[in-house]
């Protein structure tokens, strides 16, 4: 309205023609019907997109260890592959948003969606009524529980034939309060009840039946016709048991009704335009053959082959390398934090600070090391939400926690150092008009370093096997590559004795580097001195 009071305060005074007129504000009215339609296509975009999409891309959660779900295929353990990979790059094609897959062990899946680090879990859960109570879920795909043993073992009609039997579970999932149902039913019976042993992984799990020391495993059927070739026919399915809460897998968000219909909807959308058709048929997840379970494909023996390829991989190199970096760099932040710790704790002044320190190293020696990186990785970012941040990787966490644990020790290590330089020696440079700081600086640090650098590089090694704990966030250390190469190809004792060796040469070396300065800073010995001094 503005521009057609200008135009007309100009026509009374420069009285332009009418045809210039009349066919300008055509163009303002065309421009402005053309603007219509974009405004409207623009505000039904951004309403037909989750608020979980956040700048433009979409963050999934999954555990690579779960073929043919999701599962790494290759050597790259940054690039998962898989149904649930598949469905969640269609979804981020939908919705016009780059797909960004953050890969974790199982049990870090559902306290990193309530910590807003992704959007969305996929990863071959089963959608049940529990889970529902705190998230949101869409099914996506139909399955069925299974209950698998050996290949020579019958079949059986019941949960209740498991009585007195033990069962293996993967750790995080449902599988474990399913049977405790079936055990409440037992003991009602008066029958002994099923016993349950739960491994952090899929593949350790099967392994328990495969050496016989469990009777059965669960797990899902369509992951069981995935491995048939890789189990070489040495188990079977030996029940279905019918559990109408067991017959989809589903995605997983944050509790919002508008973000759940969006997503039911997209996937509705998938279904009926035959994209998850063709995934299925990709990933073989129908009309599966039972009887190739039993197929007899039996191969025995160490496969050198398999062995010497993971050893001289790059994904190993790689995962070894990023082992040491962190134990080095985690350790030396360790020692710096440590060091003006042990001075306080050694003086002999009572003051606060000093019952400070002494609460900090009784905690962080007191706390399992794992909880403490459990704690940082899934519970900081629910107080701080900067932490939820893109910035704070893995490596990071790993990083602050070990170097939070390992300080603890350390102070324990240098106070003892400094308390075994002879008191005598400070009194005689105090003797000598030396400052304070020259003291410490040419007195009592090179005495105990002496003494402290034998048992640092000692709790260096142990830190170096503590590095795999940071399996459990997906930091790709080189257990963590160890676990995803067995979980794709279930050859375990190859894998590990590859795995075994990168470690055993890391800690034979600096078992060597520990001899050498032993050596190097140990106290003269009196035999040898007296004998020159003869």
């Amino acid at each position: 309205m503005a521009a057609l009071s200008f135009f007309a305060a100009k026509n009374k005074v420069c009285k332009p023609n009418k045809w210039a007129s009349a066919l300008l504000i055509g163009l303002l009215g065309t421009g402005l019907a053309l603007s219509t339609p974009t405004m409207g296509r623009a505000q039904s975009s951004s309403e037909t997109v989750p608020s979980f999409v956040q700048d433009g891309t979409l963050t999934v959660c999954t555990n690579p260890t779960l073929p043919p779900m999701t599962f790494i295929q290759g050597s790259d353990a940054s690039k998962p592959e898989g149904m649930d990979v598949d469905v969640v790059r269609a979804l981020a094609q939908r919705w016009h948003a780059s797909l960004s897959l953050i890969t974790m062990d199982f049990t870090g899946l559902f306290p990193s969606l309530a910590a807003q680090r992704c959007g969305l879990v996929i990863s071959g859960i089963i959608q049940l009524a529990d889970r529902e109570k705190n998230f949101d879920a869409v099914a996506y795909q139909e399955t069925a529980l299974t209950v698998v043993a050996r290949a020579n073992t019958p079949p059986i009609k019941s949960m209740a034939e498991l009585s007195g039997k033990t069962i293996a579970v993967q750790a995080g999932t449902s599988y474990a309060a399913r049977i405790e149902r079936e055990n409440v039913s037992l003991a009602a019976a008066g029958k002994a009840p099923i016993l349950v042993q739960q491994y952090p992984t899929e593949d350790q799990v099967v392994q328990q039946v495969l050496i016989g020391r469990v009777f059965a495993f669960v797990s899902q059927d369509v992951e069981l016709y995935y491995r048939q070739k890789q189990l070489h026919g040495k188990v079977r399915i030996i029940l279905k048991p019918d559990y109408q809460d067991y017959r989809h897998f589903a995605a997983y968000l944050r509790k919002n009704k508008q973000d759940r219909a969006l997503l039911a909807q997209t996937i509705a959308e998938l279904e009926q335009d035959g994209t998850l058709a063709k995934l299925r048929q990709k990933w073989s997840l129908s009309s599966q053959a039972e009887q190739a379970l039993t197929a007899d494909e039996s191969s025995g023996g160490f496969n050198w082959q398999s062995f010497f390829s993971a050893l001289f991989s790059a994904a190993f190199l790689k995962g070894a390398a990023l082992t040491l970096g962190v134990a080095l760099l985690s350790h030396f932040i360790a020692i710096l934090i440590s060091i003006p710790m042990a001075v306080a704790l050694n003086s002999h002044k009572n003051s606060a600070l000093k019952w400070v320190l002494k609460a900090y190293v009784s905690i962080f020696r007191g706390a399992p090391t794992l909880l403490q990186l459990l704690f940082i990785w899934n519970a900081l970012p629910q107080f701080f939400p900067i932490f939820r941040e893109q910035w704070f990787t893995p490596f990071l966490a790993t990083l602050v926690a070990l170097s939070i644990n390992e300080s603890a020790y350390q102070v324990e290590i240098n106070r003892a150092a400094l308390s075994a330089v002879d008191g005598g020696q400070e009194l005689a440079a105090d003797a000598l008009g030396m400052k304070r700081k020259q003291v410490y600086r040419y007195v009592i640090f090179p005495q105990a370093l002496r003494i402290a650098l034998p048992p640092t590089i000692n709790e260096f090694i142990s830190l170096l096997k503590t590095t795999s704990l940071a399996s459990v966030i997906s930091l790709q250390e080189l257990l963590a590559i160890t676990q995803v190469q067995v979980a794709r190809t279930f050859e375990f004792t190859e894998y590990y004795a590859a795995a075994l060796v990168y470690y055993l040469a890391m800690v034979f070396f600096f078992l060597f580097l520990q001899k050498r300065v032993e050596r190097r800073f140990s106290w003269a010995d009196r035999k040898k001195a007296t004998a020159n001094a003869a």
